[in-house]
């Protein structure tokens, strides 16, 4: 004999339907929902009662598998905490960090437990599909794939080893200082460390199916998230934090992976800057959020786009810096010669046309002296 077991999840934040229709269950009969409107508004609602982190991602679990599902050695080493010589106490511990869960039949493993703490994340069904996937092409496009990395450890007991594997992976140069050689990436590590990080915390984890990913290309590096950012993209450098997740980010800050000001997207352009390379570009699809870092490009090989980008967040960085924007400033952000200032003084331009900075003081006529701001101030 041969049979099937289908499972369907429980509704969330839409109602159940067959064929168009939707139904509910009132007792030990199946309704349509139409009929018990009070039901139905409940149903829509449940969204706002739903925070992601606090939701099971396994349940009715035994102690021993419990141990064996979290990486409890590195949730007390992350938080400095100093490990516990019996189960009991660790168990007490993860309950008390709202890790796990005690029930009548056992523990139940908190998404937020899993998403950092999981040994396998393949172990936890309803999230497995959230580990970070890294992937390296052949070239500047998606046709053909070098190699594909899927992550398996939670997100903070895996973090440090995801940044040095994309750190010994990318592209490098060897330089001399003070007679010793070392090696020197391509790409920035902490801008890199900042965006990963962003990725993680920012997802919106009601997007099913899709996970934060980082894209190696041959002259760029891609970090996406699922969803679209809480604020506004040209705002990122100056916008207080605002997170979807924050029982996530503030484990994430615990476990200093992130800080607890929204300084990321600052040390990202810092870091470009001061390293040469052309500005970070921030793109919002229908749903996602991507970020793209792009390899070194002289001034000559960039776009007028790559340039006002550059200039409006070069503006940004010089305001939350307590400093503001001149054509001296872009000159050096550029490597642009002096006597070639006129060049800065084009950027300036096209930016203001773009609407994305202004002159700090109006009235000010003198363009040798003149200051400048984003636009939003």
């Amino acid at each position: 004999m041969h049979f099937s077991i289908l499972r369907i999840e429980a509704t969330r934040n839409t109602p159940v339907s067959f064929k168009g229709e939707f139904y509910i269950r009132i007792g030990s009969y199946k309704k349509r929902l139409d009929e018990f409107p009070e039901r139905e508004r409940k149903i829509w609602n449940i969204e706002k009662q739903l925070v992601f982190e606090n939701e099971f991602a396994k349940e009715n679990v035994f102690e021993e598998e419990v141990l064996t599902l979290i990486d409890y050695p590195s949730f007390f080493e992350l938080l400095k905490l100093p490990l516990p010589d019996s189960r009991t106490a660790i168990l007490e511990r993860l309950i008390q960090e709202r890790i796990i869960v005690k029930n009548s039949k056992g523990y139940n493993v908190r998404n937020i437990g899993a998403l950092l703490f999981a040994k396998d994340i393949e172990m936890f069904d309803l999230i497995a599909r959230k580990a970070i996937r890294v992937v390296f092409y052949d070239g500047n496009n998606r046709i053909k794939t070098k190699k594909e990395q899927l992550g398996k450890k939670g997100y903070a007991i895996g973090f440090e080893g995801l940044i040095k594997y994309l750190e010994d992976q990318l592209p490098s140069n060897e330089i001399i200082d003070k007679a010793l050689r070392k090696k020197v990436t391509l790409y920035p590590i902490l801008a890199l460390r900042e965006l990963v990080a962003n990725a993680i915390i920012h997802q919106d984890f009601s997007i099913k199916g899709s996970s934060p990913m980082v894209e190696i290309f041959d002259n760029r590096i891609e970090i996406t998230n699922p969803g679209k950012p809480l604020i506004d993209p040209l705002r990122f450098v100056d916008h207080n934090p605002e997170s979807r997740n924050e029982i996530l980010a503030r484990f994430m800050r615990r476990v200093n992976i992130c800080e607890e000001r929204g300084s990321g997207i600052d040390k990202v352009v810092f870091e470009c800057e001061f390293n040469q390379l052309p500005a970070p570009e921030i793109i919002v699809g229908d749903n996602y959020t991507r970020v793209i870092l792009f390899s070194h490009k002289g001034l000559k090989n960039m776009d007028k786009q790559d340039k006002v980008r550059a200039c409006y967040l070069h503006a940004c960085l010089k305001y939350v810096s307590g400093e503001y924007m001149t054509n001296q400033s872009l000159r050096e952000r550029f490597g642009i010669e002096e006597h070639n200032y006129s060049i800065a003084s084009r950027i300036i331009s096209d930016t203001k046309d773009a609407k994305l900075i202004k002159d700090y003081d109006p009235d000010n006529k003198s363009r040798t002296y003149a200051k400048y701001v984003p636009y939003w101030l």
